[in-house]
């Protein structure tokens, strides 16, 4: 029998590569981490693409479940928590909330804000500022946080009392609203949700894991940051 964890972890400093690894911390449950290097092209090697063919990550493999692999930070997270029983309500019902707000996370608030993101601290910085694709990313993040901020009034987490999987996957997004430029101007309940989770100790440690990139939060060096994440996408810019 192997001494080796059941989870065998692939993944990076984003918003998707930190999500399992909030489950993972906030669980105790062991893991190996394996951190995927973008400026080496790790994701678009031949080896990781046999586990994961978006190369993308995050991606685990499960060696106390034949080597069973799971990529899609969602999938990976629903996985982890029917695994270990942990972080998902109990219920029909309850899980199809869960799942529904999950996907809310994966269709909506990640794409938004990433695209958000990705022409304003990337596309604008190698002289391509579109006002027109901000304007149209940075209103739709700003609407879905809307959503988000109403669901939240008079809860704790997104779902009620418990913090699921379903916080784990949104939280850092959603926080990281500073390097999408998205105003959180009256959104009280969706600070007070982000304060909540400011506190706890296990998800902060996971947003250091494999790296810190404080700089999408608003914190240390936000032009050098964004200088040095800008760089790894030159190849975008076709001469």
């Amino acid at each position: 029998m192997s001494n080796k964890p059941d989870i065998k972890l692939y993944t990076a400093a984003t918003m998707n590569g930190w999500k399992p690894v909030i489950f993972l911390e906030e669980a105790d449950v062991d893991y190996d981490l394996v951190h995927i290097d973008f400026s080496k092209k790790d994701q678009k090697s031949n080896w990781y693409m046999q586990l994961n063919p978006n190369a993308r990550i995050p991606t685990i493999v499960d060696r106390g479940n034949d080597d069973f692999v799971v990529f899609e930070s969602g999938a990976i997270l629903w996985y982890l928590a029917k695994k270990y029983q942990k972080f998902l309500p109990v219920g029909d019902k309850q899980h199809s909330q869960a799942l529904q707000w999950l996907m809310f996370q994966m269709s909506g608030i990640g794409p938004m804000m990433g695209q958000a993101m990705y022409f304003q601290r990337i596309a604008a910085p190698q002289g391509h500022e579109e006002q027109f694709s901000i304007k149209r990313y940075v209103d739709e993040s700003r609407r879905l946080l809307e959503v988000l901020d109403k669901q939240l009034n008079g809860k704790d987490y997104i779902l009620g009392d418990q913090y699921t999987i379903v916080d784990m996957a949104t939280y850092p997004w959603a926080r990281s609203y500073y390097w999408a430029k998205v105003s959180l101007d009256g959104l009280d309940h969706l600070n007070a949700w982000f304060k909540r989770i400011d506190e706890r100790a296990k998800t902060q440690k996971a947003l250091t894991i494999p790296k810190a990139f404080p700089a999408f939060f608003g914190k240390g060096d936000v032009a050098q940051a964004e200088a040095a994440n800008a760089a790894r996408f030159k190849s975008d810019v076709k001469a």
